[in-house]
């Protein structure tokens, strides 16, 4: 019986190969500072992972953002138990470090290189907010980056877009947020409750930060 499944080397990568594109996964990724996370960055990531049908979305911190001058003012450990926090709940969310590991400016295109090369099998999808997709064109090596990953853009109504680059778009509820207010309403005393997770709100006023 054995000697009758004697497949030549050629079969043999064929087959290999075609279980490895099986295995691939349709991977969402959300980059950005996440200073602190908010619900407008997980309603987002579940609409566009509903959608279109991705296995899961992975949030990749930066280490240190190329196109913002603010400091962070919270630590890289802050910032990523917050996402973990926040995240947690839902098992096809990711965090993934790799761009604080690899330290210095964290540039999109590095990451998108690092991860089609270690996992090309995948299918990655780069998902953007209104504004990130008006100066996505600017954005280092855009050119080779589009080709790397979909380009994924959240549309927010009444928000002009003119997107340079071919773009699939998610449409989501118009939730007007951002970490900027979050960090302000903090130093005010304003309760950020329903703006951000429970953890995160807790963990935020057990570590005390933002307050200054």
């Amino acid at each position: 019986m054995d000697s009758l499944v004697d497949f030549s080397k050629e079969t043999q990568v064929k087959v290999q190969t075609a279980e490895s594109q099986r295995k691939g996964k349709q991977i969402g990724i959300m980059g950005g500072t996440f200073n602190p996370v908010h619900m407008a960055h997980l309603v987002a990531a579940e609409q566009a992972m509903t959608k279109l049908h991705l296995d899961e979305v992975w949030f990749i911190l930066d280490n240190i953002p190329p196109h913002k001058d603010a400091p962070l003012n919270v630590s890289a450990r802050d910032r990523a138990t917050m996402l973990d926090l926040a995240t947690r709940d839902n098992p096809r969310f990711r965090v993934k470090l790799l761009e604080l590991f690899r330290g210095g400016v964290s540039y999109t295109i590095d990451t998108m290189r690092y991860l089609t090369k270690k996992a090309p099998e995948n299918t990655y999808y780069l998902i953007m907010g209104s504004d990130q997709v008006n100066s996505f064109h600017k954005w280092k090596n855009a050119e080779e980056l589009a080709k790397l990953a979909t380009l994924v853009g959240i549309r927010r109504p009444g928000y002009p877009q003119d997107p340079q680059y071919s773009m699939i778009w998610v449409d989501a509820p118009d939730i007007r947020l951002s970490s900027t207010a979050i960090r302000q309403a903090v130093s005010t005393g304003t309760s950020i409750r329903y703006l951000v997770p429970d953890k995160v709100r807790e963990y935020i006023e057990e570590k005390g930060l933002y307050r200054d």
